[in-house]
């Protein structure tokens, strides 16, 4: 997919999330299922002072998506690390 083509159609999309119903869920750990038609994420927290986990989400997605994914989420995570270290943002 064109990277710039993706982020001219993010950027045309109205989002509405409703904070009330949409929360942010924390992970410390993610379990991965995949085959030949998709891959499964599962979302876990570990339980404190247990040995347990809870599922909190799980996502499915094809392989091609998968790999989008990977690919954008990586991108997102090496434009962003040099304003973690500096504590300025990057122009773009």
């Amino acid at each position: 997919m064109d990277n710039s083509k993706s982020q001219n159609q993010a950027q045309n999309l109205d989002i509405n999330i409703n904070l009330d119903t949409t929360p942010v869920l924390f992970t410390d750990k993610i379990l991965m299922t995949t085959n030949e038609d998709g891959l499964i994420l599962n979302v876990i927290q570990h339980i404190l002072t247990t040995n347990k986990v809870r599922v909190v989400t799980r996502i499915g997605m094809s392989r091609n998506h998968a790999k989008k994914l990977l690919k954008e989420l990586g991108r997102i995570l090496a434009m962003t690390e040099g304003q973690i270290q500096t504590g300025e943002k990057k122009k773009n």
